[in-house]
């Protein structure tokens, strides 16, 4: 990559982990439901005048239905589930659950799309399982102290990350990459608008909380949107997805430098072992095809 793409992949693993610890400050104040709701209509609100100005909006107008369950799957159930994960449990710890997307899309891509699976990608997805499993062992209700219900809302989460990206390339191929982003979070800010209506806090949150969900919608979603494609346009789509591994480095930092928060250390052995495998599943490390012979 060039040393242009390197800086914005950094960027955007920042923005992506500040958002956990946004989420962490702003939750308890707003609620899941509105903190969400907000996050996606600053996020919509950024993307589609955008959207516009490029003249792509036709395409959004044309393929409304699958972007808009593409929003509820990407956008408004994720944001919920880890905006109510972080009313417990900290900002590293939901990011290591987010790092292990890339797993379940390569399942789900496996069973619903037919992808293949050599043997290095299945050993991958079991040992990032195992992982994932480590984690939830540590954290959820089989302890004393656990956080069952936060760490079901992180798997649900992930889980959604992981069909999105099937949807898209099942029913969204060759559309406009920002259309999918500005017509997925306006869908998902209409999705959630009602249930945010019903949830508004009784207390105006203070301030600080707004400018904490300002910068969760404009600069963690609509930006990090943005530098997203940009990468995978610039960069390819497999060193786009290396993000995913510097996420939870800069949510541990984030969390560490404002919220005084630590990973333990069985905590951080499964962010390992889930790193491990989802660069086995991905093709990052492990075998690579040997090269086809030159034909002379």
């Amino acid at each position: 990559m060039r040393r242009r793409d390197i800086a914005e992949l950094f960027a955007l693993a920042a923005l992506w982990g500040a958002s956990f610890l946004f989420m962490r400050i702003a939750a308890p104040e707003f609620g899941p439901v509105v903190l969400a709701a907000l996050r996606v209509a600053g996020a919509a609100l950024l993307l589609v005048p955008l959207l516009g100005a490029r003249g792509e909006m036709p395409a959004l107008v044309r393929h409304w239905r699958p972007i808009a369950i593409v929003g509820l799957m990407n956008s408004a159930l994720p944001f919920l589930c880890f905006a109510y994960a972080a009313l417990s449990i900290s900002a590293g710890v939901s990011a290591v659950f987010n790092s292990a997307t890339p797993l379940f899309t390569a399942v789900i891509a496996w069973a619903w799309l037919g992808d293949r699976l050599t043997p290095a990608r299945i050993a991958g997805l079991a040992i990032g399982f195992a992982g994932v499993v480590w984690i939830v062992w540590d954290k959820a209700g089989f302890q004393p102290g656990g956080s069952t219900w936060a760490v079901a809302a992180c798997i649900v989460a992930t889980l959604c990350y992981g069909v999105a990206p099937n949807l898209t390339k099942r029913y969204l191929t060759g559309v406009p990459p920002l259309a999918v982003a500005a017509g997925s979070q306006l869908a998902a800010a209409v999705l959630l608008a009602v249930p945010a209506a019903f949830a508004w806090p009784a207390v105006m949150p203070a301030p600080g909380a707004w400018l904490t969900a300002a910068a969760l919608a404009f600069f963690c979603t609509g930006v990090a949107y943005i530098l997203y494609f940009r990468l995978i346009a610039h960069a390819g789509p497999a060193n786009a997805v290396s993000v995913t591994y510097l996420v939870p480095i800069f949510a541990v930092a984030w969390g560490g430098l404002f919220l005084d928060e630590t990973l333990s250390w069985p905590i951080a052995f499964g962010c390992a072992v889930v790193f491990l495998g989802t660069a086995l599943a991905t093709g990052v490390v492990g075998p690579r095809p040997a090269p086809r012979p030159t034909e002379v």
